[in-house]
């Protein structure tokens, strides 16, 4: 399979580039600059350019483009970066897909699309929500519809907290632990809907070679919250979890941000698991062991 892949350089691209590689999928990166490898191609989104020839003979393209959602605090420009860097390259990248005629689009979004669940669980077919990010996701899996309008079978990559041994939710949290400085955010009893990079990249895999449409969530399957994850986390860590980080705290640090982080999603991987997905960590417990023991 001929496959281009445009958010190649972070945490999630990078993993799924090596194992499209390993499993002897031929991949193109689209990159921004002035390409400097033979598997480089260059494209200009807000120009609404793709180099000549870059999708000939392709035969699914995966967009994972899209700046860090917590890397800054929000403000209205940061969030219309956050918007721009989602829904304009999925724009150009779904008509694109249209005009060649590629056959398959899968396409990141992610599960800030459900806003707050409050009871669940709730699955794909839930509606979106409320808020920045739900609005946000929103528009960014709409501006797919042309390659689907276009024939493509477009699958949308509804992803939750990403678990890495390197980068991901893990990143900024192992330095408490490991002060003994970890705690559960407030009451410690909303759902966190977290996945495991390898799941994660395997999920993407199984998207891309099965005929699966419309919003997937890639989550693990055992729906964890925030007092479970902390104290898991504690255990690997071989510390103790025991700080409470109060909701005023967080709004303070972080502002409109932390309402977004203190969300309910009870969520479940529905269409994953009816298609015979197999998952290779069932809890966050698992996940994090695994993590910590490489």
């Amino acid at each position: 399979m001929r496959v281009v892949v445009a958010g190649s350089s972070g945490l999630i691209g990078t993993a799924l580039v090596a194992r499209l590689r390993q499993d002897g999928d031929d991949v193109l990166r689209l990159v921004r600059r002035a390409p400097q490898a033979p598997d480089e191609r260059g494209w200009d989104p807000p120009a609404g350019r793709i180099d000549a020839g870059a999708l000939d003979g392709v035969d699914a393209v995966v967009n994972l483009c899209g700046a860090g959602i917590g890397d800054k605090r929000w403000s209205q420009a940061r969030k219309q970066v956050l918007l721009d860097s989602r829904v304009e390259p999925t724009e150009v990248l779904a008509a694109a897909v249209a005009e060649h005629r590629i056959p398959v689009l899968v396409n990141g979004s992610a599960v800030g699309y459900y806003g707050d669940t409050g009871v669940g669980p709730v699955d794909e077919r839930h509606p979106a929500g409320e808020g920045f990010l739900a609005e946000m996701c929103a528009q960014w899996e709409a501006a797919t519809e042309p390659a689907r309008a276009g024939g493509a079978r477009v699958a949308l990559a509804r992803t939750g907290l990403v678990l890495s041994p390197s980068g991901g939710l893990l990143g900024p949290l192992r330095p408490l632990f490991a002060l003994g400085l970890g705690g559960r955010l407030a009451s410690g009893k909303q759902y966190m809907p977290w996945i495991h990079l390898d799941d994660e990249i395997d999920a993407l895999v199984f998207l891309l070679r099965n005929d699966i449409s419309g919003p997937v969530n890639l989550t693990g399957p055992t729906p964890a919250t925030n007092a479970e994850f902390t104290a898991a986390f504690g255990r690997v860590k071989h510390r103790p979890a025991v700080f409470t980080v109060p909701k005023i705290a967080l709004r303070v640090a972080l502002g409109e941000l932390a309402g977004e982080i203190l969300r309910n999603q009870h969520l479940v991987p529905k269409v994953l698991r009816d298609n015979g997905f197999q998952f290779a960590f069932d809890t966050v417990a698992d996940a994090l062991a695994a993590i910590e023991s490489r």
